[in-house]
């Protein structure tokens, strides 16, 4: 039906932030809610089953990253339209959203009327970010780190993933069973944090790491 609401999934692992995201789109006639899941996997079998118009993305799961499931979905839904919502740093994050294939970034700390507004421009096939991004990416994204300084910026998509879970307290072997990934694989990833943030003990990087995740909180 042309005037049915456009269908979406909201894919957080927050259990209080889907049920305030289902609240705002409830009340919207052209929108409505098909699905909320806290999991890639779940995510994955929802897409399957309800075909929804947009998926709602947060970037931490309770499996993994919102950024692997946006890269995922899109090489089996390369149409299905991606909004990230989250409360992460925008100009950390948003350009590897875009980048893996979603149409917007949100912030989870907008006023509703901004997360509606998201969510109506990417339906309609537009691409949302902050007035703020949009000037960064104007720009050519050009604040770089000052003085040849290292920036977690430089790190890669897994990197920073990997980086946010040491920062959450877990051990290797930890973080290797959340990612699905060998220990030997994470401390691979953990010696290249290290040396792209000039870190030169395991202790600099937990420490760098808890407060970053602290300053992301």
């Amino acid at each position: 039906m042309a005037n049915r609401p456009s269908r979406i999934l909201i894919v957080d692992d927050h259990p209080v932030a889907r049920a305030g995201l289902r609240s705002i789109i409830a009340d919207e006639p052209d929108l409505s809610v098909c699905g909320e899941v806290g999991s890639i996997r779940d995510a994955l079998e929802v897409v399957r089953t309800a075909a929804p118009d947009l998926v709602l993305v947060d970037i931490s799961l309770q499996d993994g990253s919102g950024i692997d499931l946006i890269k995922r979905l899109k090489v089996h839904n390369p149409e299905l339209k991606m909004l990230v919502c989250s409360m992460h740093e925008e100009s950390l994050f948003a350009e590897r959203a875009i980048n893996a294939g979603a149409r917007g970034y949100v912030n989870k700390h907008q006023v509703t009327e901004q997360v509606l507004e998201a969510i109506r421009q990417v339906l309609a096939g537009r691409i949302y970010l902050s007035e703020k991004m949009v000037e960064r990416v104007i720009n050519g994204f050009a604040k770089k780190k000052e003085g040849g300084a290292s920036s977690i910026e430089d790190l890669s998509d897994r990197e920073l993933e990997v980086f946010g879970l040491i920062g959450q307290g877990m051990s290797t072997s930890k973080i290797a069973e959340r990612l699905h990934l060998s220990v030997k694989t994470v401390e691979s990833h953990r010696e290249k944090i290290k040396r792209k943030l000039g870190l030169a003990t395991s202790g600099e990087l937990v420490r760098h790491a808890v407060q970053w995740h602290m300053e992301q909180s």
